[in-house]
């Protein structure tokens, strides 16, 4: 009123102006928590002379709520001119919304898992192993309810486009729900294991031996068998591999028996052709 009073005897013209202000709150309670979508900004009426509102620049005007009585729940905090920070010179006569309702919840904490993000597709050949966040955890904080949902944080995606070998990359940490926040760290090293695709081959050839003792003549006496795995151990050969056939405790006849092959070390059987033999025990 005093700075009105001064323009007036100043002469300078009072102008009246409509003008959509930020909302701020402060003193917010420790272990509480704003939940849902509080207004961001309130509109008011603000008087003062044409020179002294034309030089308000963005952030002189503000609506300030002191939130220290809140508690959990719906609340109703009154919001008057008095509670607006405004330049010398420039009073607010009238503001909207004349009150703002808020909801609180308790705050709370929760360590959850760190889930890497990876995309691109690796070089021909080559597929996507084992993928490791350092730290694999990070601690969270926000509204009660909001974090007992979140069950993970994310990262940024690492690139493995073309990799033909392990990427290591540092990148952001984040969570979905913009109401949970992390405590720290914001950011986790993040390791993808690009390693060679496993390759499908044929070894043929090789001999079937009988084990159990005994005198016992094997038709066919050779197999054919389809594996799975690192290209480097495709150079093996018919003696790395063992064909057998169990005769312990068979008497003398013709047996029709399945043929147990094992492989070499990383490498897989995906069959053996024939997968039955005749064995005449003599």
């Amino acid at each position: 009123m005093a700075a009105l009073i001064w323009l007036l005897v100043s002469g300078e013209q009072i102008v009246e102006r409509a003008l959509r202000i930020p909302l701020e709150f402060t003193n917010l309670p420790a272990r509480l928590e704003l939940v849902g979508d509080p207004p961001t900004v309130v509109d008011v009426r603000v008087r003062g002379s044409s020179g002294a509102l034309s030089r308000v620049a963005t952030g002189e005007l503000v609506a300030v709520l002191d939130l220290r009585t809140a508690r959990p729940g719906q609340r109703l905090f009154p919001l008057t001119g008095a509670d607006v920070r405004a330049p010398f010179g420039i009073d607010v006569v009238q503001i909207a919304p004349s009150s703002v309702s808020i909801a609180f919840e308790p705050a709370a904490t929760k360590i959850v898992p760190v889930v890497p993000g990876v995309e691109g597709e690796p070089g021909d050949g080559y597929l996507v192993g084992t993928v490791m966040a350092d730290p694999a955890t990070v601690e969270v904080v926000g509204p009660s309810s909001a974090v007992a949902r979140l069950t993970a944080a994310m990262t940024e995606s690492v690139s493995v486009a073309g990799a033909t070998g392990p990427v290591t990359e540092s990148v952001n940490i984040g969570v979905a729900d913009p109401s949970v926040r992390l405590q720290s760290p914001t950011s986790a090293q993040v390791t993808v294991n690009v390693t060679a695709a496993p390759v499908e081959w044929a070894t043929a050839g090789i001999p079937v031996r009988a084990r159990g003792g005994g005198s016992a003549e094997i038709l066919p006496g050779e197999v054919t068998v389809f594996v799975r795995g690192p290209r480097e151990s495709r150079s093996s050969t018919i003696q790395d591999f063992e064909a057998s056939v169990d005769t312990q405790g068979l008497q003398a006849g013709l047996f029709q028996l399945p043929v147990r092959v094992t492989p070499p070390a990383r490498v897989g059987v995906i069959r053996v052709e024939p997968p039955v033999v005749r064995v005449r025990i003599r």
